[in-house]
């Protein structure tokens, strides 16, 4: 029997990844050792970069223009929302450019390509775990303690924004190789993705001051949705009986929201995906 034809290039997109766990992890560890190659700090940047972000926000917004007074525990509603905000900014920025990156790599040997943005994204996870630690320490000098509840919202947040990250960094990292001005429109992106989330600020402001309809488009932000499940997981349990229960977090947060968050992080999967294939056959010859 004849073996089947299939156009060279091509393979079978996201399973050739988990098909390939080895090869993703050398890609990951090669991607560490590159980025801090000749580093004093090395991997202590994963402290100091959210840190000296979160410190400009808070003086910014926390002592200047009032958030501390009416938003109780706002170092913790800020740098909860940093961090997730952090991971998928570095996760999407990276994924985006990792096919033209590793353009030497992709013209000499075929391997599953999607593995270039799949490995950004884990890259990015490992930063973000030290910055959820510092989190997880603040939050428990706070009084938090957590139930079953707030650890889900938690997982389900991160998942939201792993999703949405991955499915957008295969859709450009594969324009990109086409279309050098996808970087450019990647980082309007992510400078607009900070202040379309209620990281800085709350929902209800956007609620308050735009209206109920506002708020609605406004909620269907996948970025939106992940934000307020870290609020409720990481925010919410350190408030006192003193704040309104009312402004803790969005109505329909779990039964409406997050499976809309989910669902549109698995389109934009799905989109990438489509995306991916369609172009990677000639990723060899464009780069």
């Amino acid at each position: 029997m004849s073996a089947e034809l299939v156009t060279p290039g091509l393979g079978k997109g996201l399973r050739d990844v988990v098909r390939s766990r080895f090869l993703l992890k050398l890609l990951v560890a090669k991607e560490l050792k590159v980025r801090y190659r000749g580093s004093v700090l090395g991997l202590l940047w994963s402290y100091v970069k959210p840190g000296v972000q979160f410190v400009v926000f808070w003086f910014a917004l926390g002592v200047f223009l009032g958030m501390n007074r009416s938003t109780e525990n706002y170092p913790i509603y800020l740098f909860s929302g940093i961090v997730l905000i952090n991971f998928f900014t570095e996760a999407l920025g990276n994924a985006s450019r990792s096919i033209v990156g590793n353009g030497g790599l992709i013209k000499k040997i075929y391997l599953p390509r999607e593995l270039f943005p799949v490995a950004s994204v884990w890259v990015s996870a490992v930063h973000f775990v030290p910055q959820l630690v510092v989190l997880l320490i603040a939050c428990m000098l706070t009084g938090w303690r957590p139930g079953p509840a707030e650890i889900a919202a938690a997982l389900a947040g991160f998942v939201i924004v792993a999703l949405l990250a991955t499915g957008l960094g295969l859709f450009f990292g594969a324009a990109n190789v086409y279309f050098r001005d996808s970087e450019n429109f990647v980082d309007m992106l992510l400078m607009i993705a900070t202040w379309a989330s209620p990281v800085l600020y709350s929902w209800t402001m956007v609620r308050d001051t735009l209206g109920s309809t506002f708020l609605w488009i406004y909620q269907c932000n996948p970025l939106t949705i992940a934000v307020e499940l870290f609020h409720f997981a990481f925010w919410k349990p350190t408030t006192t009986a003193d704040t309104d229960p009312s402004t803790l977090a969005p109505p329909d947060l779990f039964g409406l929201w997050l499976p809309i968050g989910l669902a549109i992080a698995i389109g934009v999967i799905l989109l990438g995906q489509f995306t991916f294939r369609r172009l990677e056959g000639r990723f060899a010859q464009e780069l």
